[in-house]
């Protein structure tokens, strides 16, 4: 698997997993990068989601916010594979500069 192909499927979710292990003889710097970005993305996702469920339980008049956070992060995983199918190392709007220097354990 080669590196813009690691760096798509880094943001598509569960396929992350494959970018992740199938790809790990053939990374390089640009497939690390998207690794990372996609992998902090999917992980706000995931609390976002969980946190917004607990909050419409409570106060469903909050259901429209959720369901722009959804659109937001739909718009954050286009914007990643543009980049990576772009082969560009340019970070998330908003949250993927937060991302840069962590997840050390997939390098």
């Amino acid at each position: 698997m080669n590196s813009k192909t690691q760096s798509i499927l880094s943001y598509l979710g569960i396929l992350w997993l494959i970018a992740y292990f199938l790809g790990k003889d053939q990374r390089d710097s640009l497939s690390l990068y998207h690794l990372k970005q996609g992998f902090g993305l999917l992980l706000t996702g995931v609390i976002i989601n969980a946190v917004g469920y607990i909050l419409v339980s409570v106060v469903t008049a909050l259901a429209f916010v959720i369901n722009i956070i959804g659109i937001i992060f739909l718009i954050f995983i286009v914007l990643g594979v543009l980049n990576a199918v772009n082969e560009v190392r340019k970070p998330l709007p908003l949250i993927g500069h937060l991302f840069e220097n962590q997840f050390s354990f997939l390098d």
